[in-house]
């Protein structure tokens, strides 16, 4: 038997905030071919001996949601495997966490059935627990949210299928069930699903429409950053898409879709044209980098840093097509009020 296993995106950071602005280490993708002396067998049981560690019920609802691919075609459970079928499987992979403690911490859900949560998520709220963030996060929320009422949720097993950082606000979509994972987890790692984000980066952005590509990898000084390696020596390829919504002579608000999902992806590719994110600080966009150093205009920007003490990435709208309906589902997120805010000290500012 021969395999070729390729983790889908980045390892995690080991540090107090999340690292994702995608979906790192929710995916695996396998690839396998069967071998010549392989009696029949159906792929539910070749597919438990050959992943030891994944349940048969995991394999089953994976057959189900479509993510086992045989010779080009999607298969279901009871398919027999031959010598020489070359199979192609998408596992959801959620982080294994410790028991979850449910804590009644406010959360913004704004859609829910018995497969699926939409949550609008605020700023400074990490999504998970993790190193240095034990407690306090979303997925606590959710696990009081679920037995208040008197729902069963498996969270250290099923749930999330992509993740934002910590200071990043917006939408995400929690499965509640396996094969809810499963189903969705392929339409995350095929790019179908339809979400934008909204940014405020330094600077008047030149084009009203662009797109970076460079690839993006660790930094190999600051091992805190990500940073884009245009010759393709180091990390993943990477491609962001975006369109100018407004200026504000100084920064300029930017709308951006991913044709992929690798950490950190919006902030530095945006550093790496020149044009760093507004207070970011692990980026140094919390730092004046545009405009007149005079006493008056560094009194304002340090004035909009106060009402927006984070980096300005909000995770605009969602789109996917729902496990059980296979009917489209759409949200939007309206701009939270610390961005709202900065955009209009920006205008009047302008407008001077």
């Amino acid at each position: 038997m021969k395999t070729d296993n390729e983790e889908f995106l980045e390892e995690e950071f080991s540090t107090q905030e999340e690292n994702e602005e995608e979906s790192a280490g929710l995916f695996e993708h396998l690839n396998v071919t069967v071998d010549k002396n392989q009696e029949p067998l159906r792929i539910d049981k070749f597919l438990f001996i050959f992943r030891k560690n994944s349940s048969r019920n995991k394999i089953s609802q994976t057959c189900r949601a479509g993510n086992v691919v045989v010779n080009g075609n999607s298969v279901k459970q009871n398919y027999r495997v031959k010598p020489g079928d070359q199979i192609s499987v998408l596992l959801a992979t959620p982080k294994r966490l410790n028991l979850i403690i449910p804590q009644d911490i406010p959360v913004n859900i704004v859609y829910e059935d018995e497969d699926v949560v939409v949550v609008d998520k605020e700023a400074g709220m990490v999504v998970h627990p993790g190193h240095g963030n034990y407690d306090g996060t979303l997925v606590n929320a959710l696990a009081f949210h679920f037995e208040k009422n008197g729902q069963k949720s498996d969270l250290d097993r099923v749930g999330l299928v992509h993740r934002i950082d910590k200071d990043t606000s917006g939408l995400l979509v929690i499965a509640k069930t396996e094969y809810a994972l499963s189903f969705l987890a392929k339409q995350f790692f095929d790019r179908t699903t339809k979400r934008l984000y909204w940014a405020f980066v330094w600077g008047n952005v030149e084009d009203e429409k662009g797109t970076i590509e460079g690839n993006i990898g660790r930094h190999l000084k600051n091992r805190m950053q990500m940073t884009v390696f245009p010759d393709g020596s180091l990390g993943k390829h990477a491609v962001t898409h975006y369109t100018v919504l407004e200026r504000f002579r100084y920064i300029t608000w930017v709308e951006c879709k991913l044709e992929t999902g690798r950490t950190h992806q919006i902030r530095a590719h945006f550093k790496y044209i020149g044009h760093t994110l507004f207070n970011d600080e692990r980026y140094e966009g919390n730092q004046i980098l545009k405009g007149i150093n005079m006493p008056k205009y560094k009194q304002f920007v340090k004035n909009v840093f106060e009402v927006l003490p984070r980096h300005a990435l909000h995770a605009h709208t969602l789109g996917f097509i729902h496990p059980t309906t296979k009917k489209e589902m759409y949200f939007e997120s309206p701009m939270p009020a610390d961005m709202d805010a900065a955009v209009s000290k920006w205008r009047n500012y302008v407008e001077q």
